[in-house]
């Protein structure tokens, strides 16, 4: 399959791009420089463009197969590099890593096994964007957490999302998984 610079070189797939650099320039920040703040901004900035790529890509009619494999993909390393350095952090507990990274791998091999069943991957569903969501609204928020009023806000309302949002992404995968194996086409080698 080849892709057209028009396929590529669009506004949502370049938001998609900014969060992508933001993995790693997090993962330096809180890791590496550990300032909290520019942490931070960066976990806001990736919330947002996850919640404005897919709108801008409708109200600018610039969807495109690239950005629908680019924005969950994107999506499952900033939610793995976020959980795991705000646990080492000692932001979050590491039973809520162990808790995603098993939900991610089972659906890494549940696309395996729909992607040979029907020669497709997943279309994002509401319920999982909107996990998703609820999880990077979360770690900017749990990051904020200590024990000034603000602070205590923040705990709270971190973990409100954070709460919703593994929830809504345990019941994605099952929704998932109810596509994947109510799949009736031809089967793909």
């Amino acid at each position: 399959m080849t892709l057209s610079k028009k396929e590529v070189l669009t506004i949502p797939n370049f938001l998609t791009l900014i969060r992508a650099c933001g993995v790693p320039l997090f993962l330096w920040l809180l890791l590496g420089e550990n300032l909290k703040g520019w942490s931070y901004l960066v976990l806001a900035i990736g919330a947002w463009t996850d919640y404005f790529d897919g709108k801008v890509a409708r109200w600018l009619h610039q969807e495109s197969k690239l950005g629908a494999a680019m924005d969950p993909t994107i999506d499952r390393f900033y939610i793995a590099a976020t959980v795991i350095g705000l646990a080492l952090k000692h932001y979050i507990p590491w039973w809520m890593v162990g808790v995603l990274a098993v939900r991610d791998i089972y659906m890494l091999l549940l696309l395996a096994f729909y992607r040979r069943r029907s020669g497709q991957v997943f279309v994002v569903t509401f319920l999982g964007k909107t996990a998703t969501f609820n999880l990077l609204y979360a770690f900017p928020f749990l990051l904020l957490s200590s024990k000034s009023s603000w602070g205590t806000f923040a705990h709270s309302f971190g973990w409100g999302f954070a709460i919703w949002g593994i929830g809504l992404y345990l019941l994605a995968a099952v929704d998932y998984s109810k596509i994947a194996l109510s799949y009736k086409g031809r089967i793909h080698v």
